[in-house]
């Protein structure tokens, strides 16, 4: 898919662009007729960088006089499709649920453009920066976002397909957090193994972890009386989707695979050794806000096993990486701690 969306922009005919818009980046009719009845596009401009997308920023004129900008994501084929269609029903969601932490969207859709198939996301354009979120308000508001948000079903998982990157992330419905997050890993752990081959100990490992240790790390969670609320989570929240409005301060988050899921996995991400919001300053001020989930003393198992989703999408995403190891490495932890693989040699 990465060559072919890098092309949208060549390949775009004159008889689907509006060509008295100014700006390098051909507008596709489909993505005008989205916008208010009434407005004028002034420019469409090529904004930001993506190895799976291309992106936008379109300035108008709205029809009482004022001006208004909108961000354009764009993506081709079936796998551009669902992310496209994935990330308007995630940000519709977080949108719904908390609206001044995440731009609002607007529409998804398919370029008028036959060749290739071309699929769009348009949303409010907002400046931000891109350094780290100041924690308090960060921390807080996500907090928030997790407490406040109430699942449509009261099961865990969302009601279309989200992606994680480029891939599809399996979100069907299931009352059981445990059983949700088996069969979320089951599926990352084969589009690794896709794309970086066939490796015998880290499969092993691997059937031990969806078996035994998740039925046992996980599902205390929701046994002996314990509830256990599906929150809505952002799903990919690392420092690159996370921006901060540069004329009012207020900290925004985009780019999203939502699904409603345990409040804990949202941090998974932060425990990867890539990112800079692994500061432990974030972590503990998000514990603040929200508390651990019970029992405690497992807090930090759960956090490891969480990140080790978010190491293998990384992993499936680029071949070679490092972190195929490292997530090796915490199953091995994990299954020494409460699932010990039995040894059957005479």
């Amino acid at each position: 898919m990465s060559d072919s969306v890098h092309s949208v922009k060549d390949r775009q005919q004159a008889s689907h662009v509006s060509s008295h818009i100014g700006g390098d980046f051909p507008l596709d009719e489909n993505v005008v007729a989205e916008l208010p009845a009434g407005t004028k596009v002034v420019s469409a401009d090529s904004f930001g960088s993506s190895a799976w997308t291309v992106t936008a920023r379109i300035n108008t004129e709205l029809s009482d006089g004022t001006t208004k900008r909108y961000f354009l994501k764009c993506a081709t084929e079936d796998a551009g499709r669902c992310m496209m269609e994935g990330e308007f029903n995630a940000m519709s969601e977080l949108y719904k649920t908390m609206p001044s932490f995440v731009p609002k969207p607007h529409a998804w859709g398919e370029f008028k453009l036959p060749d290739p198939r071309t699929y769009f996301f348009l949303c409010d354009f907002i400046d931000m920066s891109n350094q780290l979120p100041e924690p308090n308000q960060f921390c807080a508001r996500l907090a928030e976002l997790h407490r406040i948000s109430a699942s449509p079903t009261g099961k865990f998982g969302f009601h279309v397909p989200t992606c994680h990157g480029r891939f599809p992330q399996f979100v069907d419905w299931d009352s059981s957090w445990a059983s949700f997050f088996s069969k979320l890993l089951a599926d990352v752990l084969r589009l690794d193994l896709e794309t970086n081959g066939r490796w015998k100990e880290l499969e092993d490992i691997s059937e031990q972890v969806l078996t035994q240790v998740i039925p046992r790390l996980l599902g205390v969670l929701q046994a002996d009386g314990r509830v256990l609320k599906p929150c809505l989570i952002h799903g990919d929240l690392w420092e690159g989707n996370i921006g901060t409005d540069f004329e009012t301060g207020e900290i925004f988050i985009f780019d999203s695979g939502a699904y409603y899921a345990h409040n804990e996995m949202e941090i998974g991400m932060w425990r990867c050794e890539r990112h800079k919001i692994r500061a432990k300053v974030y972590t503990k001020q998000y514990l603040r806000s929200f508390g651990m989930s019970e029992p405690v003393e497992e807090w930090d198992d759960r956090n490891r096993i969480y990140c080790v989703k978010m190491n293998m999408v990384h992993s499936a995403h680029h071949p070679g990486s490092i972190v195929r190891k490292t997530a090796y490495d915490d199953m091995c932890y994990l299954v020494e701690k409460y699932a010990p693989l039995t040894d059957t040699a005479p």
